[in-house]
């Protein structure tokens, strides 16, 4: 390992560490077709008291409709801004993660400023979607500049959780030994 790859893994680490998922979801993703993952992304800058910036948007991830390499990388759409973040998913996908040719669109779909504080905006966002008895969107935190990392860690750790059922359901399906 050079000191190259020491500095890739930490920074890395350091941008994934940075990013918070507050409330996660915990139903699986489809087997066949397209799964959809609402999330409400705020961003936040510790070092000043500029106000948050709330993002609401979606992942939609689509599974290839023909069968295709197993080398073919995943697609990522509109998720980076910038090339700090792109590093982080070039490093996770090298290194760990394996997605195969999965289609990964994030869309947002509003963007506002909220003068309220980082952990008011959750707080809100939690009694708002408990109120709602909604259990399908998440909150997800950032520093604005790794708002992708966070749709990017957010959308993975789905994936990772539901392999499981992924696989019982091939299974069932006799797709599967």
């Amino acid at each position: 390992m050079g000191f190259e790859d020491f500095e890739q893994e930490r920074a890395f680490r350091a941008a994934w560490d940075a990013v918070n998922i507050a409330r996660s979801v915990s139903y699986s993703l489809f087997t066949f077709g397209e799964s959809v993952l609402p999330y409400y992304l705020v961003c936040h800058d510790n070092v000043s008291d500029d106000p948050v910036t709330l993002i609401q948007g979606v992942v939609r991830i689509k599974r290839p409709m023909i069968i295709t390499p197993d080398t073919a990388r995943p697609e990522f759409e509109n998720f980076f801004e910038n090339t700090e973040e792109e590093g982080v998913a070039a490093f996770l996908m090298t290194r760990s993660a394996h997605f195969s040719n999965l289609k990964f669109v994030n869309q947002r779909e509003r963007r506002q400023s909220v003068s309220s504080s980082l952990q008011a905006t959750v707080d809100n966002l939690n009694t708002k979607l408990d109120d709602e008895e909604e259990d399908r969107v998440a909150i997800l935190t950032a520093p604005p500049t790794l708002a992708g990392v966070a749709v990017l860690r957010y959308t993975a750790e789905r994936v990772w959780r539901s392999a499981p059922d992924n696989i019982q359901e091939l299974r069932e399906r006799g797709l599967l030994p």
